[in-house]
């Protein structure tokens, strides 16, 4: 791979010339026409290059489209079982056969190579995973004790806004800090573009207004237009991992359990609303779901908060417990 590639996803491909330049010319359409997020180009690479390495044992060399042409289903069945025997996750499995999907779809469209071997394997089933959100009591205590853990009173104030942004209207991580500073946050609506670009509005309460006014007029750095809104210490984008570290102190600190993240935050958002009354398609409407079985999964999350307070609560549940 040449070094502009190497140098734009931090990744190595072990492939032959045509098919390094078809890599490339695959992460430039994911970036510039897909418009797909950093994070998940970067696991793209990642899954690519991995499928890649594994060829090198398993074909005996570098591949080139020829050879990525020429496999059969047996070949990646050999490949899955490969990432099982290593002990990857099933989810990261998956992730990868998608990749690789996408991947060779890219190279049929472009007439580089047609092998719909791929399409005919399996992926690993996933267990269905439920939403892990944070009750109410342990929500608010986040959000009021973040800002203790900064000295300086705008940082402080940037992190309370940032996670009220995240319970207080549902929005991503991502979707927080992809605002700028020309957004309208003193308005009752945000417009929020999600995943696939896809457009939304969702509602700010006033404590969200006022925690982000707040924190823009004790931000030291001067600053319009699109530049992001939230800053780091030295005036430069606000990196999501600095959120995360905050998080995971706050988890030591207030007893929180091991999934208490940013985004467990949005599931909290979710998880609430549906308790306090909300249908799921306005709760879908709210978080950017393409599809109402992903909101659905927290109808599920709702259910074991009722079966739990039912057990501490019943008289016979109690009894023969």
């Amino acid at each position: 791979m040449d070094a502009e590639t190497l140098e734009a996803t931090g990744v190595y491909f072990p492939a032959g010339p045509d098919l390094a330049g078809a890599v490339k010319a695959w992460h430039g359409w994911l970036t510039a026409e897909r418009r797909v997020s950093a994070h998940t180009t970067d696991a793209y690479a990642r899954d690519l290059a991995s499928f890649l390495a594994f060829l090198v044992d398993h074909l005996g060399g570098a591949a080139d489209l020829a050879a990525l042409a020429a496999l059969k289903p047996a070949d990646f069945r050999s490949y899955l079982a490969h990432r099982a025997n290593e002990g990857i996750a099933r989810s990261s499995i998956a992730r990868g056969m998608s990749t690789l999907r996408n991947f060779f779809r890219f190279l049929d469209r472009t007439g580089r190579i047609h092998n719909p071997a791929v399409k005919s394997v399996k992926t690993p089933r996933l267990p269905k995973s439920v939403p892990k959100a944070l009750d109410e009591a342990d929500a608010i205590a986040a959000i009021r004790n973040v800002g203790e853990l900064q000295e300086e009173p705008w940082v402080a104030a940037r992190d309370q806004a940032l996670m009220l942004l995240l319970y207080g209207c549902g929005l991503r991580l991502g979707e927080a800090l992809s605002l700028t500073w020309e957004t309208r946050t003193d308005a009752d609506i945000l417009r929020i573009t999600g995943k696939g670009q896809k457009e939304r509005i969702v509602p700010v309460l006033t404590i969200v207004k006022d925690a982000i006014a707040s924190y823009r007029a004790l931000c030291p750095f001067k600053n319009s237009g699109d530049t992001p809104l939230f800053l780091g210490r030295r005036g430069k984008p606000l990196s999501p991992r600095i959120i995360q570290r905050q998080m995971q102190t706050l988890r030591a600190q207030l007893g929180l359990h091991e999934r208490a993240t940013p985004h467990a935050l949005r599931h909290s958002f979710a998880t609430h609303l549906l308790a306090k009354g909300g249908d799921l398609r306005t709760i879908q409407e709210l978080l950017g779901h393409a599809s109402l079985s992903t909101t659905q999964r927290y109808t599920a999350v709702d259910e074991s908060h009722l079966i739990r307070t039912y057990a501490d609560t019943h008289p016979r549940a109690k009894v023969t417990r």
